[in-house]
């Protein structure tokens, strides 16, 4: 059988990768000859009070005790609004045929939506009406709307 061909390319090759795994080698040694131990104390890290890295570790007498029960995980619950039974107000817009408007509140001068299935008396522009609150997908809505 023929012996294979090493050509000039494949020899060029074969000494690029022993030279690197030497020089991979000699690195690997200048680390541990320069390293300056490795045991844990050396690599921990500490943060003072004021939220600084420093080699130091903390004054245990400035320890502050916490009480784990006390700690609340989850979103805080929202109190709901409590709101007045029967408020008063002048309809600001209303639209028959698409069934919705607005209703200005006298006290606040605040806004809120009604919706035609929310009403008890047929209203128009400008009727003085008395209403309810109710919280809807995008806020509070008049509901039980009559005039007076």
């Amino acid at each position: 059988m023929a012996k294979p061909q090493e050509t000039y390319n494949k020899k060029e090759k074969e000494k690029k990768r022993l030279k690197k795994r030497e020089d991979k080698q000699h690195k690997r040694e200048e680390r541990k000859k320069n390293s300056q131990g490795g045991d844990l104390e050396t690599m921990l890290t500490y943060i003072d009070e004021d939220g600084n890295f420093t080699d130091t570790p903390p004054d245990p007498t400035k320890k502050k005790k916490i009480n784990a029960k006390s700690i609340e995980i989850g979103v805080p619950k929202r109190e709901e609004e409590v709101v007045d039974a029967i408020r008063k107000g002048t309809v600001e817009f209303f639209n028959d045929s698409k069934g919705f408007g607005f209703i200005k509140e006298i006290g606040t001068q605040e806004k809120f939506f009604v919706h035609v299935n929310g009403l008890i008396d047929k209203i128009q522009e400008g009727d003085r009406v008395s209403f309810e609150l109710e919280r809807g997908m995008k806020g509070m809505n008049a509901v039980r709307v009559k005039k007076g």
